[in-house]
């Protein structure tokens, strides 16, 4: 198998335009048309986890976490970063990072941590803006299915929890086909007139590419009208964090004990507890004081996080608990869900997880 095949199940799943524009998620190191001898899924690569994946002969590193973020000017092994790409590039290892784009779809890193303590009705806290798109096109009434179907096909059309949504009208279109055209129907030089099917769809703007290609391919007119408009409505689906609810109804201190346990850390940081019960619970994966002001404004009664500062403790204001559990302890079980994920894809392939905990924090207890 060429790890390309690999990498296109992961991006399909969390796709790498939905990257933040500071971040390096994708390619780190090697060659995508490589076969593949195995997969070895980590948080972090670390010399380590380069090690490891050689003698478990995996020649793909997955990772969440870039191990590049800015332009190396020299690679000369002078630091971590240096040494583990020296050894990686030496040992033909290929380095994958699936980063800000796992971390912004519903079922993504925040997602993964929801499920862990069994939250259900989880939407995005904060959704990304303008990632809608409606296309527009015609189509001739005995052609028109097989357009819809193609774009459909191509990932458009998805509502919620709906799939192949679209609507649809009839209507009369004209054109006249000019010297050296080639049209499907009609006569070069006159006036025609087709009755034509109206096609309306909404897709996430990520799969334009795709959904415009379905729509060229799928098409039988030589010249394609179609408009593509961008939407103001929100995408349940795509963006930062998740929220939703307990199936019942716990007291803060014993939920604080539940998050403890499953998340394996030695230590929370949280704000003053009153007693309060707790139902809606907030979570954002690694670094998410940002998600504070939404995480409120949709009541949220706790909010799971990590790495967060001093003076972001404050703004609760006392209305909901914040915890934060440590930066590795919320991202731990992304290795999870990006195994989990390949094996559901290639049952029969060797898929990994590492076995080296790269969390670079300890606590003293």
């Amino acid at each position: 198998m060429k790890i390309e095949e690999i990498i296109s199940a992961i991006e399909a799943f969390a796709a790498p335009e939905l990257q933040e524009n500071y971040d390096n998620s994708g390619v780190i190191t090697g060659s995508s048309s490589w076969e593949c001898t195995g997969a070895l899924c980590a948080l972090d690569v670390t010399l380590d986890i380069i090690e490891e994946a050689i003698q478990k002969k995996c020649n793909l590193v997955i990772v969440h976490h870039p191990i590049i973020f800015n332009g190396l000017t020299k690679i000369t092994g002078k630091n971590y970063v240096e040494q583990v790409i020296i050894r990686a590039l030496k040992m033909d290892i290929f380095i994958y990072a699936a980063h800000t784009n796992l971390d912004n779809v519903l079922l993504g890193v925040s997602g993964k941590m929801a499920s862990m303590l069994g939250i259900t009705n989880i939407k995005v806290l904060q959704p990304k803006e303008k990632v809608l798109r409606r296309l527009i096109t015609f189509a001739p009434l005995n052609k028109a299915e097989t357009v819809r179907q193609a774009i459909f096909a191509a990932g458009a059309g998805h509502i919620g929890k709906y799939s192949e949504c679209s609507f649809n009208s009839k209507g009369t279109g004209t054109f006249k086909a000019e010297e050296g055209s080639d049209p499907y129907v009609g006569e070069i030089g006159k006036r025609h007139e087709e009755e034509e099917g109206k096609i309306e769809i909404v897709y996430p703007a990520y799969l334009e590419l795709q959904v415009v290609k379905a729509l060229m391919d799928s098409h039988p007119y030589e010249q394609v009208a179609y408009d593509i408009f961008t939407m103001d409505n929100i995408h349940n689906g795509i963006g930062a964090g998740v929220i939703g609810e307990l199936k019942e109804t716990i007291s803060d201190v014993e939920f604080l004990k539940e998050i403890k346990m499953v998340f394996k850390t030695g230590v929370i940081r949280h704000t003053a507890l009153t007693g309060r019960t707790i139902k809606k619970v907030a979570l954002c994966g690694g670094a998410g004081s940002s998600l504070i002001k939404s995480a409120l404004q949709q009541d949220a009664d706790i909010f799971i996080t990590a790495d967060m500062k001093y003076h972001d403790f404050f703004d609760a204001g006392g209305k909901m608990v914040v915890a934060d559990i440590g930066h590795y302890e919320s991202e731990q079980f992304t290795i999870d869900l990006l195994h989990d994920l390949l094996v559901k894809k290639f049952p029969t392939f060797a898929v990994l997880k590492t076995g080296i905990n790269t969390n670079p924090v300890k606590y003293f207890v």
